[in-house]
């Protein structure tokens, strides 16, 4: 068992972090912040502080559905260690984190439900947070006004005919 100030391979890592090395390797473009050392062969050494920015990346996008561009705009910010980001301002109540797992719902019969179901459900996908929500919103505001923008210009083009 290695210290934990120990130099880590990238098969380490990605091991720990059941991650493909691939990926590691990808996300050292996306995100100039991660700089293992590099020896002969190209051999890669990450640094525990690596280790840890790697972790964190791998929860925003896995857990969290963040983008790499959502990722990469923390980071620049400087929210990184953050561990959980600010909702945004017009999230639906306050305290909600926007689709976590419902728990502790009171059924019918009086009793408490611990959010689970009866069985797997293979086609379900994870509640959105409140914060892909905001971004999804944001989309689609300018998603329609582009499409008004583009009926516009079709009338336009109409009235010229």
């Amino acid at each position: 068992m290695k210290s934990a100030t120990a130099y880590r391979t990238i098969s380490e890592v990605s091991t720990d972090l059941n991650v493909p090395q691939h990926v590691l390797r990808f996300w050292e473009t996306k995100f100039p912040q991660i700089r293992p050392l590099k020896r002969g062969g190209g051999r890669r050494y990450y640094r525990p502080e690596d280790v840890e920015l790697l972790r964190r990346i791998q929860a925003l996008l896995y857990e969290d559905r963040y983008t790499i561009k959502g990722v990469q705009r923390l980071l620049k910010e400087g929210r990184m260690s953050d561990p959980t980001p600010p909702l945004p301002e017009d999230a639906d109540e306050p305290g909600d984190s926007g689709g976590g797992p419902v728990t502790g719902e009171t059924l019918d019969d009086g009793t408490e439900d611990g959010g689970l179901d009866d069985g797997p459900d293979y086609g379900a996908q994870p509640p959105l947070s409140a914060a892909l929500r905001h971004e999804i919103t944001i989309v689609v505001d300018e998603l329609k006004s582009l499409r008004s923008v583009l009926s516009r210009l079709s009338e336009i083009g109409d009235k010229k005919s």
